[in-house]
């Protein structure tokens, strides 16, 4: 079969974006659906890279004093009711279990949207003492969330992800925990996966249910919308209130401690997919790429030319490159297409010719740029795969920066979102209303994030002309 047959059956990113996202995660065999809307099926190919991920950033996390935990499934209804603004954000997409065997349960369960609860209810047994403090915890689990629209990765009822809770004896210790576990975030984003972000702290209106603050790492697709791609929430002694966790501090007086939440999930996947595939299928960044490398022999029916493939492939796993060969009797040409439906980084060609002159043929997935290598050189290979991981950060840099815009006018702001794709940074009074107001004038258009560091594009709001609070990145999102 040859490649131009296989290419087909993904759609171009410039024709349908979202039909392309759905061509890409489906002949990638990523995921698959099942017979319960929303709930997916993370196939090997898809939940391989959830591994690297999971891999990476657990260390990560453990670098910085975090433990892993397991907490339960079910929470009881009057559990989730102690904390209002949390149970009133998340009321809408909350499945419920209220039936056990044959006998229907004195109190419904819910099944977790989040496990804030749960861990609260922990800590308020667990906790006596300021030496019990501060506690570090995170888990790799599941939640429902009972989306009304869903697509694959972007947004599901059931997914992956981890989420962190940490309770601090101060509101200043919990506030460096929140914005620590940000920068790991976006460490990890913009080193493993090559994805350049924005970041800074949400609007009162965008926060997480009953977070006093949330932060927020920001990524631009390549249709110019924007992923939420991780978050770290402050809680603040809210939580503590309402579950009663106190600890005696030093003083032997009582005190309730201050709390934090974030949370990375399979979303980031999507994000993957949109920032880098191509209109042949995935393009993976090499650091969590599963296979990093496919060797292809050419002409393997042809004397040595097996043999010789399996010594680069076993010298290249010696190397440390993630590795695989591909020994089957399909035609070269469909197992070049394959390895780009894929997204591995680069593929081996080595045939009689090659091996005559020793060398081998390297082409690199990102711009298909084909290298020789020597026999005697393959030490060059993890090099060359560092070159595409920087090279396919500064790609999508370019993108990310070439697709901010600057408005001061209202109707300048809403000929770029009508125009042109990508993010637009405005002043804002800091209005709730005006918020509003500002995302049904673009058609949708939602403040992503106060930078850290923020600009003074003018002294007036943009839409209602008095004093500028903020300056703010807004921009379509998924």
């Amino acid at each position: 079969m040859s490649k131009d047959k296989l290419v087909k059956d993904i759609t171009s990113r410039e024709v349908d974006f979202a039909q392309w996202y759905t061509d890409v995660v489906k002949e990638a065999k990523l995921c698959d659906y099942t017979s319960v809307k929303g709930c997916l099926i993370y196939q090997p190919n898809g939940y391989a890279i959830w591994e690297n991920i999971q891999r990476d950033l657990d260390n990560r996390f453990k670098e910085t004093g975090v433990e892993n935990v397991s907490f339960p499934l079910l929470i009881p209804e009057s559990l989730l009711q102690k904390e209002k603004d949390h149970v009133e954000g998340f009321a809408p997409e909350v499945a419920w279990v209220t039936k056990g065997g044959s006998e229907i349960l004195e109190e419904k369960l819910c099944i977790r949207p989040t496990s804030e609860t749960l861990f609260c209810d922990q800590w308020a047994k667990e906790v006596k003492s300021y030496r019990d403090l501060p506690k570090l915890y995170n888990q790799w689990n599941s939640v429902l969330r009972w989306e009304k629209t869903t697509r694959p990765f972007l947004r599901s009822r059931e997914f992956l992800w981890q989420e962190g809770h940490t309770i601090h004896a101060s509101a200043k210790e919990a506030e460096e925990r929140t914005l620590m576990m940000l920068k790991v975030y976006y460490d990890f984003v913009t080193e493993d996966l090559a994805i350049p972000l924005i970041q800074g702290r949400k609007t009162d209106s965008e926060r997480f249910a009953g977070a006093k603050d949330t932060y927020t790492i920001e990524a631009m697709m390549h249709d110019g919308k924007a992923l939420q791609s991780g978050t770290s929430h402050f809680f603040g002694d809210g939580f503590a209130k309402a579950f009663d966790i106190k600890f005696l501090n030093k003083n032997n007086e009582y005190e309730v401690v201050n709390q934090t939440s974030w949370g990375l999930s399979t979303r980031i996947i999507g994000a993957i997919i949109m920032v880098h595939g191509d209109d042949s299928g995935l393009v993976l960044p090499p650091r969590i790429a599963p296979t990093q490398v496919m060797v292809i022999p050419i002409a393997a029916h042809k004397e040595g030319v097996t043999e010789k493939a399996m010594e680069v492939y076993e010298n290249l796993k010696k190397l440390g490159v993630r590795t695989k060969i591909d020994l089957s009797d399909k035609t070269p040409g469909w197992k070049f297409s394959n390895q780009e439906i894929l997204g591995i980084p680069a593929r081996v060609e080595i045939g009689p010719k090659d091996i005559e002159n020793n060398k081998l043929v390297l082409v690199r997935r990102d711009n298909r740029e084909k290298i020789e290598v020597s026999l005697d050189e393959l030490s060059r290979i993890p090099e060359i795969l560092e070159e595409i991981q920087r090279d396919m950060y500064n790609k999508a840099k370019v993108f990310l920066d070439s697709h901010i815009y600057e408005a001061t006018e209202m109707e300048d702001m809403i000929n770029i979102f009508k125009d042109k794709k990508g993010f637009v940074k405005a002043m804002w009074c800091g209005e709730e209303n005006c918020e509003d107001e500002i995302k049904y004038a673009t058609g949708g258009a939602s403040s992503r994030c106060i930078p850290f560091n923020e600009e003074k594009l003018s002294d007036k709001c943009i839409f209602c002309g008095k004093e500028a609070k903020h300056m703010v990145y807004w921009g379509k999102s998924y």
